[in-house]
């Protein structure tokens, strides 16, 4: 069964934090809370890791992670980011927005789309994940815990851990963060496109656009 780790949201302590990174860094799954709702993590580029998150959500190579990253500066690491793009990324973030940029150089090719070469970017509003990412000194790879055949993402870690079982190596009991995906938009073409609406307010991005 995976391990059950309870940590403060408004206070995480350092050494349940530190506890969680070194299980990404041995090749662990985690799970974790954001401001849109629980969501899987493994280390950047770890092909075994990722194979797990696909298997737990039974999801093929089509299947697009996501580099859920500190802040903005990070976010410029991993994606070509332009003056358009930056101020943007600088209003909204963090909070349940998904990005998708072009990638650079840093990104794992089997993390970007095949053909288009974009990733997705995030940076989320909430105190766990943020120690978590400053911990790991690097974005996590992440897709949003939702169980094949449901709607709506887990909630409660106390029905993950049954629910996961040995699918993942650690929950992160953050208490309730929510159920909503987020709102992804697509900066790559100059003006902001959102391809799904979620706990992000889309409507800020029709108006730039307009």
């Amino acid at each position: 069964m995976a391990r059950l780790v309870s940590i403060h949201p408004d206070n995480p302590q350092a050494r349940l934090i530190e506890q969680v990174v070194q299980c990404v860094q041995e090749g662990g799954v985690i799970v974790y809370p954001t401001d849109s709702s629980y969501a899987l993590g493994c280390n950047l580029g770890d092909k075994n890791a990722m194979d797990r998150i696909r298997r737990v959500r039974e999801v093929d190579e089509r299947h697009h992670f996501t580099l859920v990253c500190r802040d903005l500066s990070e976010i410029a690491t991993y994606a070509m980011v332009d003056n358009t793009a930056y101020r943007l990324l600088r209003a909204f973030t963090p909070g349940a927005y998904t990005f998708i940029l072009q990638a650079t150089r840093l990104v794992p090719r089997r993390l970007q789309h095949p053909k288009r070469k974009t990733i997705g970017l995030r940076v989320p509003d909430n105190r766990i994940a943020h120690a978590l990412l400053e911990a790991l000194d690097e974005p996590l790879m992440s897709s949003t815990l939702l169980m094949p055949g449901d709607d709506l993402p887990l909630t409660d870690p106390y029905d993950m851990e049954p629910t996961l079982g040995a699918q993942v190596d650690l929950i992160v009991d953050g208490g309730y963060c929510g159920y909503e995906m987020t709102t992804v938009v697509d900066l790559t073409a100059g003006v902001p496109e959102v391809l799904r609406v979620g706990k992000g307010d889309p409507n800020v991005f029709y108006v730039q656009a307009s």
